[in-house]
């Protein structure tokens, strides 16, 4: 961590490798549950239970594609999780755009949450939307792509290489299994009963080899904030496809 840019007075992450855990991994746009692969093997190899759903309209999900699907359906999927498996004391993670889903999901359904863990995510207040955290010129050009290639239904998905992903064979990966995001999530806004997380354990985990520029507006809110933990990895901002063992050994760490 780097103490110059922890928000002050942030708690810390207290290591626990000896007690079994239930995690619920959420991925960010483009990206569905097959993301999380390599991270959900090393968790689970170490006794861990863990959960890597995909979200309506993603992924294996993708034929469920319509204009119908906007955050609310997001945030049910993971509250559907946590419901339909009765989990509780569960660590939350959610990746980029995923952040949001677990916000509204522990905004639902508290009781069911250990800790919540942002990685490199967007982080919303009650009322905002993934657009209004963007740079204005960012919302344009995507709203511009989704008009151009599916008449504003989604968003297509970007290069690897905006993910901060290089290597041949997790390029490949992305490439494979991505799929276009329904643009209607990025405008619906987030309705929260009070502050993001709530009362619950936060940490933000900064992706920063090579820092994804588009979040900043995200860090600096958190960094505003004097009940959230914050960390980094030095990779970039899939950290779960080009750096699995160390993001699984920050996942057993922050419970």
């Amino acid at each position: 961590m780097t103490q110059s840019d922890a928000p002050a007075n942030a708690p810390t992450a207290t290591p626990a490798h000896t007690k079994s855990h239930t995690y619920v991994l959420v991925h960010g746009a483009w990206h569905g549950g097959w993301c999380w692969e390599a991270v959900a093997q090393i968790l689970r190899s170490n006794g861990h239970r863990v959960f890597t759903p995909t979200l309506s309209g993603l992924g294996e999900r993708s034929n469920l594609l319509s204009p119908q699907i906007d955050l609310q359906v997001f945030i049910q999927d993971v509250v559907d999780v946590l419901e339909q498996h009765d989990l509780s004391d569960v660590i939350l993670v959610g990746h980029s755009f995923g952040g949001i889903s677990i916000a509204g999901a522990a905004d639902r359904v508290p009781q069911r949450i250990r800790q919540l863990v942002f990685l490199d995510a967007v982080v919303l207040s009650n009322g905002e939307t993934a657009f209004s955290r963007l740079a204005p010129e960012i919302a344009a050009a995507r709203r511009q792509l989704a008009l151009e290639t599916s008449n504003g239904l989604t968003i297509p998905v970007p290069p690897a290489s905006a993910f901060g992903v290089f290597e041949p064979d997790q390029v490949a990966l992305l490439e494979r299994y991505c799929t276009p995001h329904p643009l209607k999530t990025f405008d619906d806004p987030i309705a929260l009963t009070g502050p993001v997380g709530g009362a619950l354990p936060k940490v933000y985990i900064q992706c920063v080899d090579p820092v994804y520029a588009p979040l900043q507006s995200s860090r600096d809110f958190v960094k505003a904030q004097k009940d959230w933990a914050w960390d980094e990895i030095a990779t970039g901002h899939d950290a779960m496809v080009s750096a699995p063992e160390a993001l699984a050994e920050k996942l057993m760490a922050f419970v």
